[in-house]
């Protein structure tokens, strides 16, 4: 009877050690539940955020042109979050956005005086004009979100980056074209987490050339980064997206 009685009191002990486990473990997690979810700013709040003129050395900042705005499309959506950030928007759908367009100054050119177009040949005259349009032109937009929005957001780019490794076609205001090739890239922008790749587009036929895209996550907010330079593509030569933009944007979102 003693070691029965033994047994039981044994026994009881483990229960309640089981049940103060388990209650305790469920208070952890209900804590954790608790916490409060991540609010997503308000368009006013990111204009105040986003990069201004004045913030970023060498470029000037503007307004996004329209002709900068119109929107990259593509019938597929597994490759879809790709077309939105090449066109200045962010890769979901967000609760509240901004952007703004940095421009590179035009490079000095280390010859004289000015000389006019109508004297160049025709070899002087397309140097001039490749020299003219050599400069990084990228649009910012900041996107935020409720939740674990951005994360999720962040994350259909990565995905998208991976599954249209091969390309995909799209158009833009009508006109048909493919990215024959999406790269992923070394980011240049630090935070909670950041994507990057360059797309080779190939528009009517013409020379396949890169664009750069790059998407940083700060808490729920997204920094999204595509650059071009007209030039470079022209002659063929490497670029990326504008570091001196992503570390003024990035300064002011800490």
């Amino acid at each position: 009877m003693k070691r029965s009685s033994g047994v039981r009191l044994c026994a009881t002990a483990v229960v309640g050690a089981l049940s103060f486990a388990l209650v305790a473990g469920c208070g952890n997690g209900d804590a954790r539940h608790s916490e409060p979810a991540a609010k997503a700013l308000s368009g006013a709040e990111l204009k105040k955020l986003i990069i201004a003129e004045g913030d970023v050395s060498g470029y000037k900042v503007e307004p996004v042109p329209a002709t900068r705005a119109k929107p990259i499309t593509t019938d597929g959506a597994r490759c879809r979050p790709l077309a939105r950030v090449m066109s200045g928007l962010p890769p979901l759908d967000a609760a509240a956005k901004a952007d703004r367009m940095a421009m590179e100054n035009q490079k000095k050119s280390p010859s004289a005086g000015p000389t006019s177009l109508d004297d160049l040949d025709e070899g002087k005259f397309k140097e001039t004009m490749k020299k003219s349009l050599d400069r990084d032109v990228t649009t910012v937009t900041l996107a935020s979100y409720d939740g674990d929005g951005a994360e999720r957001a962040l994350t259909a780019v990565s995905t998208a980056v991976k599954a249209c490794a091969s390309g995909f076609p799209a158009q833009q205001s009508g006109t048909k074209m493919r990215f024959t090739e999406v790269t992923g890239e070394k980011a240049l922008g630090t935070g909670d987490g950041a994507v990057a790749f360059s797309a080779m587009t190939d528009t009517n036929g013409a020379d396949a050339a890169p664009v750069h895209t790059e998407v940083v996550r700060t808490g729920s907010t997204l920094s999204v980064y595509f650059t071009t330079n007209l030039g470079a593509m022209l002659d063929k030569k490497a670029y990326t997206v504008s570091p001196e933009v992503v570390k003024a944007q990035q300064t002011k979102l800490k």
